[in-house]
Order: C-alpha cells, then sequence, then structure tokens
C-alpha cells in the first residue's frame, strides 16, 4: 500500500493577502523613517534660528565700532566704551495714543472713546464743513448732512435722549463740573427713560434734576437754585422730576449737611486755611447739637465760616458771606446767634 503525500496548494487570494501585508509593512517603515527625518529636520532648523537669534541680539548689543557693550538709553542705543550711537529713533510697537483716565484698556487706532454723554456712544460720523466746497456740490453735501442727522435718531426715545444729553452737557459746561459727573447724569437719564418717567414731564426738568443728583453722589456742591439759574428748567419741572425718580428709582442720596459747601464758600471770600478748619468745626457742632435741624445748609455754611472769621479776627462781613451762600443775612444773623449762644 502506497503512502499518500499531503500536497498543500496556496490559493491565489492567501497570496494577494501576503503581498499588501507586505507592502503595508514596508509603507509604515517608510512613513516611520521619513517621521524621524522630519523630525530631526524641524530641530535642526529651531536649533538654526535660535542660534540666529542670540547672534543677532548679540551683534545687535555689541559695539560694530570698538565691540564693546551697548545699553539703551531713552530712544536710543548707546555704547558704553566709545558713545557710540548704534541706533536712534526707534519704532514704538505701542498703542497710539493712551488713556490716562483708565490705564486697564489698551486702545490702539481705535479713535475717540466712548462716551455716555451721546446716544450712540460717540460711535456716529459726522458730515464736516468745507468753504473749497462751491456751488452745486456744496449744496449737495448739505442736503447730504441734513439726511445723515436724520438718519441718526430713527426712534422717539433717540430723540428725547439727543435733547436732554444735550441740555445736560450744557449745564455741566456752565456750571463747570467734571466729566464725571456729566457722565453719571446722563446714566440717570437713561434709567430714567427706561422706567418711563417721562411721560408728562419736561425734559428739560429731568436733565436739571440728573445734574443735581449727579452732584449729590459725587459730592460736588451745587445748590438747586444755582442749577435752575443755567438751566430752561423752573424749580417746579426739577423739583417733580427729582420726586418722581426719587420715588421710582430709589437714588442713593442723604441730605446735604453744611459741611459740603465750606471749600466753594471759603474759596469765593477768600477765607484762610485757618478760617475755612474753624468752619469746619462750628459745621460739626451745628449738626450734633441740632442747630443745623431744619434750615438751609447753605445758610448754615455761610454763618458758619462768618462765625470763624470773627473768632480770628478775618474781614468779612454777613452781607459777604450771604452773598456767598445766596441768603439774606437775616438767615447768616440766626444762625451767628445760635451759634455763639453758650
Amino acid at each position: 500500500m502506497s503512502e499518500a503525500r499531503s500536497t498543500q496548494t496556496r490559493s491565489p487570494r492567501a497570496e494577494t493577502d501576503d503581498a499588501a501585508t507586505a507592502d503595508r509593512a514596508a509603507t509604515a517603515d517608510r512613513a516611520e523613517t521619513t517621521d524621524r527625518t522630519e523630525t530631526a529636520d524641524r530641530a535642526a532648523a529651531t536649533d538654526a534660528d535660535e542660534t540666529a537669534a542670540v547672534d543677532e541680539t548679540a551683534a545687535r548689543e555689541t559695539c560694530p565700532e570698538c565691540g564693546g557693550r551697548t545699553r539703551v538709553d531713552s530712544a536710543e542705543r548707546v555704547c558704553t566704551d566709545c558713545g557710540l550711537v548704534v541706533e536712534a529713533d526707534r519704532i514704538d510697537h505701542g498703542p497710539e495714543w493712551r488713556s490716562f483716565a483708565d490705564d486697564d484698556t489698551n486702545p490702539k487706532r481705535t479713535g475717540a472713546p466712548l462716551t455716555r454723554s451721546r446716544h450712540d456712544r460717540g460711535l456716529s460720523t459726522e458730515i464736516g464743513r468745507s468753504t473749497k466746497v462751491k456751488g452745486r456740490k456744496r449744496r449737495r453735501l448739505a442736503r447730504m448732512r441734513t439726511q445723515h442727522n436724520r438718519a441718526q435718531i430713527s426712534t422717539k426715545r433717540d430723540r428725547n435722549k439727543v435733547y436732554a444729553y444735550t441740555e445736560i452737557r450744557r449745564l455741566t459746561g456752565a456750571l463747570g463740573l467734571p466729566d464725571s459727573v456729566r457722565d453719571t447724569a446722563c446714566t440717570l437719564f437713561d434709567s430714567a427713560q427706561e422706567e418711563s418717567l417721562l411721560r408728562g414731564r419736561s425734559l428739560e426738568g429731568f436733565a436739571a434734576a440728573c445734574l443735581y443728583v449727579a452732584c449729590r453722589t459725587a459730592d460736588v456742591a451745587r445748590t438747586v437754585g444755582e442749577i435752575c439759574a443755567e438751566a430752561k428748567a423752573t424749580e417746579d419741572e426739577h423739583q417733580a422730576a427729582f420726586d418722581a425718580m426719587n420715588r421710582e428709582l430709589g437714588l442713593p442720596i442723604a441730605p446735604t449737611g453744611p459741611a459740603e459747601y465750606l471749600p466753594r464758600f471759603a474759596s469765593d471770600l477768600d477765607c484762610g486755611a485757618d478760617v475755612e478748619r474753624r468752619a469746619g468745626e462750628l459745621a460739626e457742632r451745628a449738626v450734633e447739637e441740632g442747630i443745623a435741624n431744619g434750615r438751609n445748609p447753605v445758610g448754615v455754611a455761610a454763618a458758619c465760616l462768618y462765625t470763624a472769621a470773627r473768632e480770628l479776627g478775618a474781614e468779612c462781613t454777613q452781607q459777604e458771606a450771604a452773598d456767598a451762600a445766596d441768603v439774606t443775612p437775616v438767615t447768616v444773623r440766626r444762625t451767628y446767634v445760635d451759634l455763639t449762644d453758650e
């Protein structure tokens, strides 16, 4: 009996799979070799860049004449050995201008800063005027300017805001108030408009009342009479607007004291520092003892200055003190009697 030999025949599909496996292995090897080559090239390029940067820095810090070291002095690079000016008028890559009011921001070529005293925060543009333009082109620019101004105010709320902001800016300039008070007044007007407090009331009255409240919160001594004297609103319109805001918004203001008006009145009367200091002590005593209760703090402040001037021998009459505070001499005299009554 002949022994049968087992014969194993490979199929074409198996041979194809082996060839594909061998190709994938070769491809993986080539990819790995390529990655190692690229990594080595990148490392070499990085080293070359670092070396070039170090060389450039060393060359910049070395004097080209004597080989000494250089130092930066203001906007110039000067050699410490021979005094050669290596580099001058360097390029400043910082912001084009700086806001000294807010050092946290970093404005770069952004135009004027934002402001709360404009209804559009100061972002809109204006078509200017020129004397060089004549004839038809000038009339066309005038029509364009008119249409441009109309397009900036789209609603009645914006129109009211523009009018009130203009009045607040005018009052701020007339009374010599800082810009912070102006911005606070504009913000307060926005709050009043959002609460629908303007209906049936005067815009001029709200402008004056917002500025008065801003002065009170910023500890800037301004009376209602002083603001209404420059405003277009009457004291009744001012009082109506102030009462509405105080009732609906809950204004964080307290009654004014006579000490708030002393620095301004002392400056108007040319009083010395010792007189102003003594007047401050008298104002504190008037508040503690109840002398200032129910009285105009402006008149109390004038009486304290007059009393301090009499005690220290300074020149100040009752009429002068009353004129500085815009009160009558009788008001000053009554408080003076209470302060000097032992």
